[in-house]
């Protein structure tokens, strides 16, 4: 696509191979085909352009949602491929007097330097002028009456009305379009009271200017009218870079995607491919230094790969044959070819960022409460205004215009509408750093209240598969290894050549140091084992008892048993493992002073050693022998209680639980369908993440309480005062931008 992509033709985007950057399928409520795609956005100024944004989009045939973020500048929106396409919805925004592009990395970049670029320019010019044009009238507030002559002072203000013009016509302009849009859609946002206090401000100045003796007396506010535009455009610009940071953050996950991948054909020849036409079960050669282009399996080879992307481990994983990596993974190591189980929008990867987009499109329930009183409040204001100008018409003619202007300023619930947005959107950012993925913004608010949180056992509080417990010689075993551990690594280079889950344990207990046997004639039988021969052609088997080799010892369940030319020579036992933090995480909880309870299908006294393992020795703690009906009924039997309820799990049994809970986090590694029943994907699969996404949670909502009051409090105190004339255009101005940068600036501890 071109770098520019204001200029670029529309129907490049309609392409299927372009549609895939921005663009996942889904199935539609009758089992349709249903795209949905992610629109970057420009041109926003505040929250009412997302609902103009939002009704754009929705007037297109076709679409069947649209959510806009004015805190993110994103837009997500479903539609049928059979009615419409992505290049119509494009043009549905501009048409709305928006700027739009999909949010794919060169476009969204290149759009988001423009915003940029002309943000700066505005709020210098506004900033320039305004501080001469206050040099100007200066000398007006320092005088006595009479001290300047009139000829003198008519030239300030012709000066002055110079001056204000570039701010008028050109650094104003975004308040100007935003009224606009706003009227001409027949609703009234934040922008309109902007509007008429600028325009009244400047048409009474000017008329002033020119005729000093006129209805509007000898005062002029041009000093007034540039400070606040100068003021509200550089809260604008605060504000712009924190969404611009947010989008930059979500861009910077998707930017370690390769753009070409070298793929391997049957005869073994290479070719360099574009990402976008790789396919299920290509095989592709990934050299030193580059991502992962797709959820696959290592097949030759053996590396390091650097997933802290996606888990927030810093330190490198050993990948062998066999081994799962992951989209976006750096190699570190050494080129390794990989057989793709998954790529595009299918990988983990662009799920995490699927889900991100969706959050960061949300309107979170408060900032929706915000807007629908901002329509109203704004009619409020403008009643007010035009009340307190006809009063200070019968008192005080020549106030009337200040007044009702300073009430017009002060008055703008820019600060409200962006209490709640700016710190969950910063939230949601943070979180992500951490491993974090919200699906749903609002799920930070619940998961601050909840009281009780249920975990699931296996694949939750334990890891997917087992860990070793320990490895026992048989006497014929004695004779051949020195110790267990000899056996234990020869076995571990073996279990390296299977996928089974009791041999992937196997495997990990035994550290990689390149020395393993020369193996040759491997060969894996389902259910049984893995079997081949060494460099001296001995046939060693790993696997079932019965199927190693005669039955000499007692066979006990959970063992694997290795052996050599039909006699066993060691047996390995494995164990639950837990996984790492649990108890510590499960402790935190608990003296955070929520209830905790553990789920599982094990027998009860099975359940309750687990359960004293992670710190629960209350039997009332743990519901054993849990079926998916079971899980649901105690959810919401707690409920019905009166308690607001989170649900940690993994698997596809807990979907419905997930989807019942007041809040629900699923583990990284689970099931697809519990992650998309999930308010949060913990993708680093640590539960320390649980703890710490809580905090935050409790720390967004006592920022968004601190806005929402600094807000009220602020309005609470300079409607009073502009009323009764103790407050100027120009403080009141002063007043309207630092109200606004406060509560970004105080949003942006949430991503901390």
């Amino acid at each position: 696509m071109p770098a520019s992509a204001a200029n670029a033709p529309l129907a490049i985007i309609d392409d299927p191979i372009e549609q895939g950057r921005f663009t996942r399928w889904i199935a539609g409520e009758r089992g349709q085909r249903i795209a949905e795609s992610s629109l970057q956005l420009g041109g926003m100024h505040c929250a009412a352009c997302a609902g103009l944004i939002e009704q754009a989009l929705r007037s297109v045939a076709g679409v069947a949602s649209a959510h806009v973020s004015a805190a993110a500048e994103r837009a997500t929106v479903c539609w049928d491929p059979e009615r419409t396409k992505p290049s119509v919805l494009i043009d549905a925004v501009r048409r709305a007097g928006y700027e739009a592009v999909p949010d794919a990395a060169a476009p969204a970049r290149e759009m988001r330097r423009q915003d940029h670029r002309r943000a700066v320019w505005r709020l210098f010019v506004a900033s320039f002028c305004a501080m001469q044009v206050m040099m100007l009238a200066t000398p007006s507030y320092l005088s006595g009456a009479g001290e300047i002559p009139a000829d003198m002072t008519e030239l300030l203000n012709w000066g002055s009305w110079l001056l204000s013009l570039p701010v008028l016509l050109f650094s104003a302009g975004p308040f100007y379009r935003g009224a606009w849009h706003q009227l001409r859609a027949a609703r009234i946002g934040m922008d309109v009271p902007v509007v008429l206090g600028v325009t009244i401000a400047f048409i009474a100045s000017t008329a002033s200017t020119f005729d000093p003796t006129g209805p509007f007396g000898h005062k002029v506010y041009f000093d007034s009218l540039t400070m606040f535009v100068a003021f509200l455009l550089g809260a604008r610009y605060l504000e712009l870079r924190a969404r611009q940071r947010a989008a930059e953050a979500l861009e910077a996950s998707l930017a370690c995607l390769p753009e070409t991948a070298w793929r391997v054909a049957d005869d073994g020849s290479e070719e360099a491919v574009s990402v976008l036409r790789l396919r299920v079960g290509d095989r592709v050669r990934v050299p030193v230094g580059q991502a992962f282009p797709g959820d696959g399996v290592v097949e030759q080879g053996r590396t390091r790969a650097d997933e802290s992307l996606l888990s927030g481990e810093s330190v490198p994983l050993a990948k062998q044959p066999g081994a799962e990596v992951v989209a976006g993974s750096i190699n570190l190591g050494a080129p390794v070819r990989v057989r793709l189980l998954r790529v595009g929008g299918d990988t983990r990867l662009e799920a995490i960022v699927s889900m991100m987009r969706s959050a960061m499109s949300q309107r979170p329930a408060a900032a929706r409460l915000a807007d629908r009183w901002a329509g109203p409040f704004t009619w409020g204001v403008l009643l007010l205004a035009a009340g307190a100008a006809a009063v200070w018409t019968l008192f005080d003619p020549e106030r009337a215009i200040s007044v009702a202007v300073a009430v017009l300023i002060v008055t703008c619930p820019c600060a409200l509408s962006l209490a709640a947005p700016a710190a969950l959107v910063a939230a949601a950012r943070g979180l992500a750093r951490r491993g974090v993925m919200l699906q749903r913004l609002d799920a930070i608010e619940a998961l601050a209240g909840v009281e009780q949180i249920f975990f699931d056992k296996t694949g939750t509080l334990t890891e997917d598969r087992p860990g070793l417990r320990g490895a026992v010689l048989t006497p014929a075993g004695a004779a051949r290894f020195a110790s267990p551990d000899a056996a234990l690594r020869l076995a571990g280079s073996l279990a390296r050549w299977s996928a089974h889950p009791l041999s992937r344990s196997l495997a990990a207990a035994v550290p990689d140091e390149g020395d393993e046997a020369d193996w040759s004639d491997v060969e894996e039988t389902a259910g049984q084992g893995v079997a081949a021969r060494d460099a001296d052609g001995r046939c060693w088997r790993l696997g079932r008892g019965d199927w190693v080799g005669p039955v000499g010892d007692a066979a006990v369940e959970g063992r694997v048993w290795l052996g050599c030319d039909g006699e066993r020579v060691a047996a390995f036992e494995f164990e639950e493992a837990l996984r790492a933090g649990a108890p510590e995480a499960l402790r935190a909880l608990r003296e955070a002073g929520l209830r905790v309870t553990l789920l599982t299908g094990d027998l009860p006294d099975r359940a309750l050693a687990l359960a004293a393992r992670v710190g629960l020795t209350d039997a009332r703690e743990v519901l054993s022998q849990a079926t998916p009906e079971s899980k649901l009924e105690a959810v919401c039997a707690a409920q019905a209680a009166g308690r607001r309820v989170a649900m940690v799990g993994d698997g596809i049994n807990d979907a419905p639980v997930l989807a019942r809970a007041d809040v629900s986090l699923a583990m990284g590694q689970g099931a697809l369908v519990s992650r998309s029943q999930a308010d949060a994907v913990i993708t680093s699969n640590d539960l320390q993440d649980v703890v710490r996404a809580r905090n935050v949670a409790l720390r967004t909502v006592a920022i968004v309480r601190q806005n929402l009051g600094w807000a009220l409090a602020y309005n609470a105190i300079g409607i009073p005062l502009a009323l009764t004339g103790w407050l100027p255009p120009w403080a009141a101005g002063l007043g309207m931008a630092t109200s606004s940068l406060v509560v970004v600036l105080n949003a942006l501890r949430a991503g901390r």
